[in-house]
């Protein structure tokens, strides 16, 4: 049974913390707000899988409260969702996601996103779609106070 989940993450740009995206550091003025990495994008990917597993979102099993997940790399939250994933003996097929930001320019650094996110997830950077747009100067994503993710993942489970 083939089944579809659907995530988006949202966190404010400040000063004094370093830039995560997909896994990687970028070099950036400002780097994102949170209890983790606050890497925006791996959230909405992981809030993806788990939307298609059935199993709540990010904040169920990764909760802010936490202080084992405080400043951890949001790769680790990638990690042990792969081992959900196996565990139920679902197979991720493959994911689907969108950076909004007005900077930095995504465009440089997406194959290797596509690397390291695949790695994470046991998938082929084939079935690591990936893209980059601007919300064209328009709200707090224009005005480059933050930056946003979405995400889709399509998982097969046994029936």
């Amino acid at each position: 049974m083939n089944r579809v989940g659907i995530g988006y993450d949202v966190h404010q740009l400040v000063e004094g913390r370093k830039l995560f995206l997909g896994g990687i550091e970028i070099a950036h003025a400002k780097g994102l707000d949170g209890h983790s990495d606050a890497d925006v994008l791996i959230h909405a990917i992981a809030d993806a899988i788990l939307g298609a597993l059935g199993s709540g979102d990010i904040g169920h099993h990764f909760p802010n409260t936490d202080e084992r997940w405080r400043g951890v790399s949001s790769l680790v939250f990638l990690k042990e969702i792969r081992r959900m994933l196996e565990k139920r003996g679902a197979t991720l097929e493959n994911i689907d996601a969108s950076l909004v930001a007005e900077a930095p320019k995504i465009g440089p650094h997406i194959a290797r996103m596509k690397a390291v996110l695949g790695e994470a997830l046991g998938l082929a950077p084939e079935c690591v779609g990936l893209k980059a747009t601007t919300n064209e100067t328009m709200g707090f994503l224009g005005r480059g106070e933050g930056i946003a993710a979405m995400a889709v993942a399509c998982v097969s489970l046994p029936k």
